[in-house]
Order: C-alpha cells, then structure tokens, then sequence
C-alpha cells in the first residue's frame, strides 16, 4: 500500500519517466554518451515492458541498495534529482514491478548488481513490509568468473526470490541482461505495465513505431476547422500525450555528445525560444528579504504560427530541467495574450518532489505576478504585428522604459539576448518613432535601475548620448551598436564553453577506456604468470 500510495504522487506517466530519464542525464558527469527508452517483451508472459538504459557510471552494490531504498539520495546540489525517492516514485507508477541491473567499475574492481522492486511480490507473498532481493557480483580477474558477494546463503536466497518473481527464470537469463550494457551502465526494465480506467495499457507502444503515446489522451483543440489541424499539431498540444515530443523540449540544453535515444531513433532536440517571431529578452531580478536572489532573462514572443493557434504560457526550467511547460498564467478569454509564449530558467525556486510543478512559496508568487505583468505588456505593444486591434495605452508613471528589440528579419536571428544586452535595452530608451514597434516596451525595470545606471556609464560614448547634442539618428546607431557588439560575445563564450564540455567528456571518456583496458591487460598477464612454464624446462 506504501509503494501504490507513493507512486501516485506522479499524474502524469511521462513525468514519471522523465524522472528516469533525469538519472541518466545526470550520469553525464561520470561519460554517460545515451539513454535508450524503448519496449520491449516481458519472456515470462510476452506482454510489453519499458526499458530504460544508459552507458554511465553505473551503481556498486552499495548505490544499487540506496537507490531502491526509500529517502536515500548521494546527489549534489547541482543534480536534477533531489530527493532520492524519484526512481521509486516513477517506476511504481508506470508498473507494477521493476528490475534493475547495474554494472560498475572503480578502482580496476568491477561489480554486477540486480535489484528487484515487486509490488506483485510483496502483494501475494502478504509481506508487512518492504522487501527488496539483490545479488551482487565481483569480477575475480585472477579466475575470469564472477564471484557472488555477501555470503552463499544470503545470494542464494535472494537469487531464488529473483527467479521466481523476476521476468527470467535462471540465473544464466539474469546475467545475460549484461551483455549490451558495457563497461559500465545501468539498465532499467519496469513490466506488469498499468492499465488505464478501459482496461489498456497506459504506454501504447503500437500507435506509432518511432513513439510511444499515452492511450486515449490525444487532445482535440476546439477551434475553427481552418485552423483546427495547426492547433492538433502544434508541439504545445503534442507533448501531452507524444513522449518524443516532450522529450524533445525536456532539458533546455543537451551536450553535443549526449543522445536521447527512443524506439531506436534519436530524439532532436527542440528550443521552443526558436518558434517565437517579434522575441524580446526581459530580465528580471527576484528578490527575496530585500536579498536578490539571481536573475532570469525571459524570451517572450508570438509563437509563429500565431494567430492561428490558441496555445500560450510560459515554459519554465530548472536546472536544465522543464518543470512547467505552456504554463497559463492570465486568462486568455478575450484573447488578450493569445500566442505569447516565454522560456526561462529559475534555479532559485525549488520543484516539487514530482518535478511538475514548484513549491508555492512568496518567491513562486512574485514570478508568477511578474510573468503576468510581461504577458499583458507584451500583447499590448505587440498585438498589432499579428493583425489584432491595438487598445489605447494607459499612462504609465515612474517606470523605467525597457528597449524592444526591433521586429525585423535581423532581430529573428539574433538568438537569446544576453543578460548585459537585456540590461543596455532595460535603462535606455529610443527617441519617439512612427512605428509603434520601434518604440519598445515600457515595463517596470525599478529591481534593477541602479545597475542599468552602472552599465550605461561603463557603455563607452553610451553616457553622453541625451547631452552631447547627437541628433538622434546618432544616439539610435551607437546604441544598436553597442547591442550587437554584447550580443556578438555572448555568442563567443557560449560556443566557447559549449567546446569546453565537449572536450572534457571526451577527456573522461578516454581516461575510462585506458582504465579498462589496464584492468584487462593485468588480468592476461595474471593468467600467463600462472601458466608459465618453470626455469630449465
């Protein structure tokens, strides 16, 4: 009853496998280069199970016990996971069972372990309280065989309960699951899959051979039949119920050398900032006791299609990681806001333990109200572009003006401003123009007025620009200027670091090849001193 109650923490069952799929991104760190989900056939019954493998570092027997254990996490504070209760909390809700099996190498000494998680085990065999079976192995390089570990009546023991309640039927079947796992890795199989309330099972694993779709939840949008199929379409509808589609959006970064591999094909990584037209980049400052917590640059902007789409909200991240995807945060009955879409990424607020929602603290509140504040602004000065009627403007009062990027051709390609950038456009404003759009967006910029005031001395020829009696044609091209050249080095360092992370995987990976390859040159030669004939013969 625990583990059924625990698990239901999790609504969605994509959540639930993105809490996988976290582990495995973690295990970047240690030369993780893939994560595969697929189905495969239970041999015990031949129904479909979802398998989930990664090449990472893997868990020796004492991680393999702290991962099926509840409460139990190793993870820094830079990991995604958190807790130590999302592998429980994930697998339990996709299934009723789960097997783990996990190979590991440190320090030249090289562990196997199997680890089983039965709610199906635990009900008929009526047991009060958790049980978890694990046998774990030592490869003997002197020997070249696996070595059980822990005493011979413990392994066998649990090796039986393994057996009988396990999708294979002997040991040999057990340590074959090794075979394509590698040097190092974990492999991840949960089978007795759920049904949903038709009696399906949830993972519909046919509909689509490159997919895997959640049985019965494809969305219809109510609209007008011209637009009806665009809107069916879109991502922002899609990911509900099309894993590829919401791993795509998943992690707003993924290294070069990682791959996100489902039903044998990889996933393309998709930045959902790349479907905005007329972007603009907001920065914000939350402060929390008078104390600023950060600063998060917010790209907001009409989604391409618009207004053809009914979609919108924010899309928030943490740590890399989409918490809240088309998050709605106004009412969009009278369309004010229809289309507006954000990304951003706030690491100083924290998820809820299923990572699908945030905590509701005064922090969370502030965002909330300040994305509100940026959805109705942003429609107000933008409507227009995309044929709706702009509404006359209410007068605004002591509010530092924020500098739009202009709509144009060469503002779709800038990317994501950066953060310098957004605070030169947040504490300088353009002379009047006869296009609205050329004009900006006037929000309240009071968090971070005295480090705008900074910047625009430290801009070179940018403090003079409202007395040294420039016209204003001058004052707009050095501005423009200044904004390209900042946003040109943003580019530089980022491809830059984007190098770097490479190059240092990389570097890793090597480093574990010459280790294993070590190992087994100072296995061979252990064997060939041992077969050496003796001197004189």
């Amino acid at each position: 009853m625990f583990l059924h109650s625990n698990a239901t923490s999790h609504k969605w069952a994509f959540g639930a496998i993105a809490e996988l799929l976290d582990n495995a991104i973690d295990e970047i760190q240690n030369g993780a280069t893939f994560v595969v989900v697929d189905e495969i056939s239970n041999p015990r019954d031949g129904n479909p199970a979802l398998l989930i493998q990664d090449d990472g570092g893997g868990m020796d027997p004492i991680a393999m016990r702290g991962c099926l254990s509840f409460g139990f996490s190793e993870k820094s504070k830079s990991s995604i996971g958190r807790y130590g209760n999302g592998f429980k909390t994930s697998t339990m809700r996709l299934g009723a069972d789960v097997i783990v099996f996990s190979r590991h190498l440190d320090k030249r000494v090289l562990t196997q372990s199997i680890g089983l998680l039965s709610y199906t085990f635990l009900r008929k065999e009526n047991y009060d309280r958790i049980v978890v079976p694990m046998v774990h192995y030592e490869f003997n390089t002197s020997t070249g065989t696996l070595d059980f570990l822990h005493g011979k009546e413990h392994f066998m023991s649990n090796l039986l309960m393994l057996l009988q309640w396990s999708p294979f039927a002997t040991e040999a079947e057990l340590l074959k699951q090794f075979d394509d796992i590698g040097p190092q890795g974990t492999k991840v199989i949960v089978y007795n899959l759920w049904a949903n309330d038709d009696g399906i099972v949830e993972l519909d694993f046919n509909t689509d051979p490159r997919d895997i779709i959640i049985s019965g939840d494809t969305r219809k949008i109510q609209t007008i039949p011209a637009w009806k199929l665009i809107n069916e379409q879109h991502i922002g509808n899609r990911y509900h119920y099309s894993l590829r589609v919401y791993l795509s959006i998943l992690y707003l970064r993924i290294p070069a050398s990682f791959r996100i591999i489902l039903r044998g094909e990889v996933v393309e990584h998709h930045n959902i900032a790349d479907d905005l037209k007329f972007p603009q980049f907001i920065l914000y400052k939350p402060q929390n006791a008078g104390t600023v917590e950060g600063q998060i640059i917010t790209t907001i902007g009409f989604l391409k299609d618009a207004p053809n789409v009914n979609i919108h909200g924010f899309n928030v991240y943490h740590k890399n990681r989409l918490i809240l995807p088309f998050w709605p945060v106004v009412s969009y009955a009278d369309s004010r806001g229809r289309g507006v879409v954000g990304v951003l990424e706030t690491n100083f607020i924290e998820p809820t333990h299923n990572k699908q929602d945030f905590e509701k603290t005064s922090l969370f509140q502030k965002l909330e109200s300040r994305l509100k504040e940026m959805t109705w602004e942003y429609w107000d000065f933008h409507c227009g572009l995309i044929g709706y009627l702009v509404k006359k403007k209410h007068p605004t009062q002591n509010i530092p003006p924020l500098l739009s990027s202009k709509a144009t051709s060469n503002h779709k390609s800038s990317g994501v401003g950066t953060a310098k950038e957004s605070q030169i456009r947040s504490g300088l404003s353009l002379p009047n123009s006869k296009s609205r759009h050329e004009q900006g967006l006037q929000l309240k910029r009071k968090d971070n007025f005295e480090e705008i005031q900074k910047l625009k001395r430290q801009a070179v020829g940018v403090n003079n620009l409202s007395t040294n009696g420039q016209s204003k044609n001058q004052e707009k091209a050095i501005v423009l200027q200044e904004n390209e050249t900042l946003r040109a080095n943003c580019l530089k360092y980022s491809k830059e670091e984007e190098e770097l992370h490479v190059k240092v995987t990389q570097l890793k990976s090597e480093i574990e090849k010459v280790d294993n390859e070590y190992a087994r040159l100072l296995a061979e030669l252990q064997e060939i001193e041992k077969v050496k004939p003796e001197k004189g013969v």
